[in-house]
């Protein structure tokens, strides 16, 4: 099973607003419950573990209550 960059969650983020469930379930929706992610420093995440991850290097900015989007600045560029 191949690999997705988790630049493809963040592009799919662009102009909405998720929770973490929400997100998940988008995720799944889209790529599918079984995906595989990785990132320019981690491999081989769950949809769970990737969203973690790109919470912890502050990815996101809030957007409403309880709720956040993709901070675009924050995406890299390669």
């Amino acid at each position: 099973m191949s690999s997705i960059h988790g630049h493809e969650v963040l592009h799919m983020m662009h102009e909405q607003n998720y929770t973490e469930d929400s997100l998940l379930t988008a995720i799944n929706q889209k790529f599918g419950e079984n995906a595989r992610f990785h990132t320019c420093s981690k491999e081989d995440m769950t949809a769970q573990e990737l969203i973690a991850l790109l919470k912890h290097k502050g990815k996101f900015k809030p957007a409403g209550e309880q709720q956040f989007t993709v901070d675009s600045r924050k995406i890299c560029r390669h």
